[in-house]
């Protein structure tokens, strides 16, 4: 393991988004029409695996994958905002417990990364291409 990669500027970002995309799976498994149904099972795993590939992308220290999380936060930070308002405001159109409830969870994560993600020292940090050459 590189010793950068113990630097917590590396492992929260990659927890945050493994933790996100198991988030994701368990929400989406909670809310699932029973009798338990294929299809939302499999779009949580295709959302917790992206998820987890991007945990795997930072702790490699790879540059794709920050400018990918670095744009999900930025993403994540327009978004969810609008979204709960639109919950809240009881918009013509159903949300489900475990929109606001992932709302809760990444906005404010997102918040504290983006600044980071957005510094020099992640540029330095996070510089390794991502297929070595």
């Amino acid at each position: 393991m590189h010793p950068a990669t113990r630097d917590p500027a590396i492992w929260l970002p990659a927890a945050f988004f493994a933790s996100s995309g198991l988030l994701e799976l368990g929400l989406r498994a909670w809310e699932a029409p029973r009798p338990l149904t294929f299809w939302p099972l499999w779009q949580g795993l295709g959302h917790a695996l992206l998820g987890l590939l991007l945990a795997v992308g930072l702790l490699r220290r790879s540059a794709l994958c920050r400018s990918l999380a670095l744009v999900y936060c930025l993403a994540a930070l327009v978004t969810w905002p609008i979204v709960v308002a639109f919950a809240l405001g009881g918009a013509p159109f159903t949300f489900g417990r475990g929109l606001v409830l992932r709302s809760l969870f990444e906005f404010p994560a997102c918040g504290a990364m983006l600044p980071f993600l957005r510094s020099p020292r992640a540029a330095a940090l996070f510089d390794q291409p991502l297929l070595p050459g």
